[in-house]
């Protein structure tokens, strides 16, 4: 048994609840990982409060968390890459909020000793989500990126990853945020009415590509109205947005390539170049995950919400 935080009816953040859960030993290809750290990000409400549960259904009683950061405690019978001990972050498809976790050890990378427990936990779903956009959408050196909610979890990252490949970026953000924006590398423009023609004039040699990360404005029609088609526009929060306005909605699962290693050697390249950025919103014990989940509701985060365990 391994003690947990879940929720046995979708609902409010107080069907969260301490549990103890039967966790199996490592099956084949698998990990089991101590949890030092949890990454909190907006699937983790939405899929406690069942407004995803046409796409995400999940059974009774369900251990939330899709990405961590832990010590291997042990290995399913034909997993040669890591062994007890090793300290790793990755991946995990439910189950982070937890002393325990079985971990698909394909989606654990090892934590470098210079990078924090708190800072890996923020990397896997963000850096996943950053490097899928930018290959889903082509997004090419010298071409110019439209991020719409700049300033969150994916948006910090995927700014980094863009300006280390020679991709500039225009960014919509409150005007609060704008100074971070600059200091990532992007142009940052204020939502709200009149975007389209801030954007332009940002970025007065057009808009190549754009992406939706803020689910919210009417950013879908206006991101077609910029780049000038459809297929150069892709959301990864708004899935009626994607059908309305015939824009590609990106939750993870284009074919059977995975983003995971490659984005984690893309960001574990920047933090050992020293220039990675990993701001952190706030960091709270695992006991507190309603409250985790309060403030990443509420939106309007720069950086992640780590849970401690």
């Amino acid at each position: 048994m391994t003690k947990a935080i879940a929720f046995s009816e979708y609902g409010g953040v107080d069907v969260l609840r301490p549990t103890d859960v039967e966790l199996p030993a490592p099956g084949p290809g698998q990990v089991r990982v101590a949890v030092r750290t949890v990454g909190v990000n907006p699937l983790d409400h939405k899929v406690r409060s069942g407004s995803m549960v046409a796409a995400f259904p999940v059974s009774f009683p369900h251990v939330g968390g899709y990405e961590l950061a832990g010590a291997v405690e042990a290995v399913g019978p034909d997993v040669t890459a890591w062994a007890p001990g090793d300290e790793v972050f990755g991946a995990v498809m439910g189950g982070a909020y937890a002393e325990q976790a079985l971990v698909d050890a394909d989606l654990l990378a090892r934590k470098p000793a210079a990078l924090s427990w708190e800072e890996a936990a923020a990397i896997p779903v963000a850096a996943e989500t950053a490097e899928r956009v930018l290959g889903v959408l082509g997004v090419r050196a010298g071409e110019t990126l439209l991020v719409h909610g700049a300033a969150g979890g994916v948006g910090t990252l995927l700014l980094q990853l863009a300006r280390a490949r020679g991709i500039t970026v225009v960014g919509t953000a409150g005007e609060a945020n704008h100074g971070y924006l600059r200091e990532l590398g992007a142009i940052p423009v204020a939502y709200g009415d009149g975007l389209a023609d801030r954007v332009r004039a940002a970025a007065p040699g057009g808009v190549d590509r754009a992406l939706d990360a803020a689910g919210k404005g009417g950013v879908l029609p206006l991101s077609i109205e910029l780049t000038g088609s459809a297929d150069r526009v892709v959301t990864i929060v708004d899935f009626a947005g994607s059908a309305e306005y015939g824009v590609r909605f990106s939750g993870g699962a284009e074919g059977v390539e995975s983003y995971h290693q490659r984005a984690y050697a893309a960001v574990l390249a920047l933090h050992e170049a020293g220039t990675l950025r990993l701001p952190l919103h706030q960091v709270l014990p695992l006991a507190e995950a309603a409250e985790a989940h309060r403030l990443s509701e509420h939106g309007h985060l720069r950086g992640k919400i780590v849970l401690t365990v």
